[in-house]
Order: structure tokens, then C-alpha cells, then sequence
């Protein structure tokens, strides 16, 4: 990738190249946020090129290929524009509280073994930096419903919560008012309650169809009650 190799962490073939596309956390925000992000190409040349080129006013901390090679754009101390507008709970300026992550996907095909041990590793060593939560690792999807769908539904979050590195889907079924439901579990991006229920499937049930029902509404009450 025309790339400098930077130390290794955890078995991770980690290299450098610098994104001009970075700035400051604003008012001093520290990083307690993950966002994982799916690149909508193939092709890891290209999506660096992309997230290195100054036109593209966008970057990520860190690029993954499908080869489980990962590259660091941008210093984990400073804020990477990589999720635009959203909010997480009460976090209205994303980019200065996250950590953003790359992978190489189109969103339409499975994320190779290889590329998620490298996912696995990251999301590790920045949880462990940072003191990161797992139910504070989440999808542009979550925090940007309606507007992204990446990391897609292909992404498998099952592995990262068996590793500890995301909040498991809960189990069960439940009732009671989905949208309030939604909020408290960290969903607080301005959207209709059939976004928020597009969005909660996304990850946590893709292969659902239909119109709400008591296992979403189990899933957002196990979610909501990981949040309190």
C-alpha cells in the first residue's frame, strides 16, 4: 500500500500512512466510542487513496484489508472524520469521542477470517487504551440510522461479543414502548421508530422481515438495560 511499517501489537501487521483529513477533539473529549465502518470497495488501495486524499474531507483511524493487514491514518489522539452526523446516547459530536475502524468491504460479501483477527486485535488494544466499554463498540449503522448501514449485515458482531469486544444480542422476548426502549439502549440519532427497527435488525437479527415484534422488543429491552 506504499506504506512505513509502525510496531506491531498483537500478532496485527500494522502499518502507517497519514490522512491530512484529522483535527483535535474538541473540548478535550477522550475517545470512549468504536465505530466500525465498511469501506463500499474491494479494493484497499482505492479506499486509502480515498481516505488519505484531501478532496475526500473524510479519513478513519485505521484501515483493515480482507488480508488482515490494517493501516493507521490517524493518531488515536486525534479526531478522524469518519462518522459524520449521528449521536450515541448523549453524544452529539461522534468524531471527537470515537475511534473509528475501516474495513475493506463492499457490504455484499462475507468479511474474511484473516480481516476479522485483525478487526479482533484493534478493537482489543483500543478498548483496553482508552477503557472502552463493549456495549460502546457499535456500527455506523447504530449511531447513524437511516443514513448508513455499514458494517452491514454480513459483519459477524456474534464473534466480537464472544470475545468480549461487543455487546452480545440479548435473548428472550419483551414489551413495552420500542422508540423510549431505543433511546435508553443508546439509539439517539433522530429517526422514526421503523428506522430505529431497520437499524436494531441490521445487527443484532438481519435475516428478520415484518413489522415489529416481542423478540425485537426483547432484544431493545436487553440492550436498553445494558445501557443503565
Amino acid at each position: 500500500m506504499g506504506s512505513r511499517p509502525v510496531p506491531r501489537g498483537a500478532g496485527l501487521r500494522l502499518l502507517h500512512r497519514a490522512s491530512p483529513n484529522r483535527g483535535p477533539r474538541r473540548d478535550g473529549a477522550r475517545p470512549d466510542l468504536i465505530v466500525l465502518h465498511y469501506t463500499a470497495m474491494e479494493d484497499p488501495g482505492r479506499a486509502l487513496d480515498w481516505l488519505c486524499a484531501p478532496e475526500s474531507q473524510v479519513s478513519a483511524h485505521y484501515l483493515v484489508d480482507r488480508s488482515g493487514g490494517a493501516v493507521r491514518l490517524v493518531p488515536e489522539a486525534a479526531r478522524a472524520w469518519h462518522a459524520g452526523a449521528g449521536a450515541w446516547g448523549g453524544v452529539r459530536d461522534v468524531n471527537s469521542r470515537s475511534i473509528g475502524i475501516e474495513i475493506c468491504n463492499t457490504g455484499r460479501m462475507p468479511f474474511a477470517a484473516a480481516q476479522m483477527d485483525a478487526v479482533e486485535a484493534l478493537v482489543a488494544g483500543i478498548m483496553a487504551r482508552w477503557a472502552i466499554a463493549p456495549r460502546r463498540v457499535i456500527g455506523h449503522s447504530d449511531c447513524a440510522p437511516g443514513r448508513k448501514v455499514d458494517p452491514g449485515a454480513r459483519f459477524d458482531w456474534a464473534r466480537l461479543a464472544r470475545s468480549g469486544l461487543a455487546a452480545a444480542t440479548p435473548r428472550g422476548e419483551g414489551a413495552g414502548d420500542f422508540a423510549a426502549l431505543m433511546v435508553r439502549a443508546g439509539y439517539t440519532a433522530d429517526a422514526d421508530p421503523a428506522t430505529l427497527l431497520s437499524a436494531l435488525r441490521l445487527r443484532h437479527r438481519p435475516w428478520a422481515r415484518g413489522p415489529l415484534d416481542a423478540r425485537d422488543l426483547g432484544i431493545a429491552a436487553g440492550l436498553a438495560g445494558q445501557a443503565d
